[in-house]
């Protein structure tokens, strides 16, 4: 093999010509490759919403929190989820999946409770509204079932224009325009009906006979043995 200088310099001629091919190449490889991902991104990406009101700022899974007055465990609120929507006219909270609220008492025992399927709060009013299976019970034990249940925190009153039914102790009441205290011991409803069963093993409940009736009529048995007894032979 033949070697000298000119040959020598153009081998390095044609391999920086080579070196600057695969640069250009490269870059230009690297720019497409860019502009085909920058492409398909783009394909992926969702529209842009034009305002944030249909978006919580706080979603929250499997809440259990307690609440405290005056120092005091006296709440608890279970829900599957909570949502906050602040820029809604009027702002409020929901819990979509439903809502449990229990009341303790200085012992920290469940005195009472309420329940829902569905279950929104708007804050600026400070009145909730419950949907679904609404259950709440009061601290003398009575159950109250509707579909609809408002309470106005601001007016301290419990309402509802739906059909109501009320299982007390010893009574049940039914009807419709449910009103009360935010305690739910003194209320009030229309077109009711309602039922009260008596305990027939309660003697109290029994009727007592007369005692002059019951010494007149044992004066006259005994006056009859006695006749029967002067005319037998």
């Amino acid at each position: 093999m033949n070697y000298n200088g000119s040959s020598h310099s153009n081998f390095r001629h044609s391999l920086s010509l080579f070196r600057r091919g695969m640069g250009v190449g490269f870059l230009i490889a690297l720019f497409v490759l860019s502009a085909y991902s920058c492409q398909n991104d783009e394909e992926h990406y969702a529209p842009a919403l034009e305002e944030r009101d249909s978006l919580p700022i706080l979603k929250s899974r499997g809440v259990s929190t307690l609440i405290s007055d005056s120092g005091i465990i006296r709440y608890k609120i279970i829900s599957e989820d909570w949502f906050i929507y602040d820029k809604k006219n009027p702002n409020y909270w929901e819990f979509n999946k439903g809502l449990f609220i229990q009341r303790f008492n200085e012992e920290y025992h469940t005195d009472a409770y309420i329940t829902a399927d569905t279950a929104y709060y708007f804050e600026q009013q400070r009145i909730w509204e419950l949907h679904g299976r609404v259950q709440v019970k009061n601290l003398k034990g009575e159950t109250f079932r509707t579909s609809l249940l408002y309470w106005d925190q601001n007016q301290h009153r419990i309402y509802s224009p739906a059909y109501m039914r009320i299982d007390g102790i010893d009574n049940q009441l039914q009807g419709y325009d449910f009103s009360s205290n935010e305690e739910m011991t003194q209320y009030r409803i229309h077109n009711s009906s309602g039922a009260t069963p008596f305990k027939d093993d309660d003697p109290s409940d029994q009727p007592r006979p007369d005692p002059q009736l019951m010494r007149e009529a044992e004066a006259a048995e005994a006056a009859e043995a006695s006749d029967s007894t002067s005319t037998q032979p």
